[in-house]
């Protein structure tokens, strides 16, 4: 497996997204774990989890707690950076609110941390601004829980430029990963992608093949990718996740997955070398 870097932890160059084994539509408890154990067969050392990857109101934290159950029957479980997050939260009505005060972040992270049954989270992430709350005060809570140990690094998820350097002020250098939606349907993250490069801060695209309902559709939808595949005998998402590899050394896509062979043919991408032709040509799509 090849590996990146966020902060100073050493990781898979490619993580496995867990939200697709605990909202609706997941599968049951054993397709997700053999999920999560095929993925550190192969190698995966990033797993990216959320307090609010769950379905249900009564089972917040339903995809950490998972995570955590997948990690202490493995081998290789301790070996692996979890990477959390805080500030959004999912009434069991299907909707997604916010909540990004100081209190509930920190209340947020210590529940965080007793479901993933360790000392300090590996990396936290504020998951979404509260536009309720003034973001200083978020990131600055977040800021507050480095500081004290209960969480090992600190990142920001769907921030702008001006935000991953307000965030990076606050934490006094410190910021480490920037989680924003990128793929070949979502590409305003751009800026943020360039930022993070020139910074050396690791940018996590989420949903990078489209989407869990979408990620099917790649190559029809995208017929340069379909072509690419083709002329390498790959999948259109494994072309995916290599055109975002070679854009920057600091990218470390988490695609989202809830079979074992999906995410086996996603980490495919790892060894998929494009030319710089193949790679103008996806730029273009």
């Amino acid at each position: 497996m090849h590996t990146r870097r966020i902060g100073d932890v050493e990781v898979s160059a490619i993580g496995l997204g867990g939200m697709p084994m605990s909202i609706e539509g997941r599968p049951d408890e054993a397709r997700s774990l053999a999920t999560i154990h095929a993925a550190l067969d192969a190698g995966v050392t990033l797993i990216d989890t959320a307090d609010a990857y769950h379905r249900d109101a009564h089972e917040v934290g339903h995809n950490e707690t998972l995570i955590a159950k997948a990690l202490a029957s493995h081998d290789l479980g301790k070996d692996v950076l979890v990477a959390t997050k805080g500030g959004h939260l999912r009434p069991g009505d299907g909707s997604w609110t916010l909540d990004g005060s100081p209190r509930h972040l920190k209340e947020a992270c210590e529940a965080s941390l007793r479901r993933l049954g360790v000392e300090a989270i590996g990396l936290y992430q504020f998951h979404r601004p509260d536009p309720r709350v003034p973001y200083a005060e978020s990131v600055g809570a977040i800021r507050d829980l480095l500081d004290e140990g209960k969480i090992l690094m600190a990142g920001i998820s769907n921030a702008n430029p001006e935000r991953i350097g307000q965030a990076n002020e606050i934490l006094g250098g410190r910021l480490v990963s920037v989680q924003n939606q990128f793929s070949p349907a979502f590409r305003s993250s751009e800026p943020e992608l360039r930022l993070c490069d020139e910074l050396g801060i690791a940018f996590l695209p989420w949903s990078p093949l489209g989407g869990i309902s979408r990620a099917g559709e790649l190559g029809s939808a995208y017929a340069p990718f379909a072509r690419v595949a083709e002329a390498h005998g790959v999948s259109p998402q494994q072309v995916c996740l290599a055109w975002m590899l070679a854009k920057s050394p600091v990218v470390v896509p988490i695609p989202g997955s809830s079979r074992p062979e999906t995410i086996l043919d996603s980490l495919g991408a790892v060894d998929l070398v494009l030319t710089a032709d193949e790679i103008a040509e996806l730029d273009a799509v």
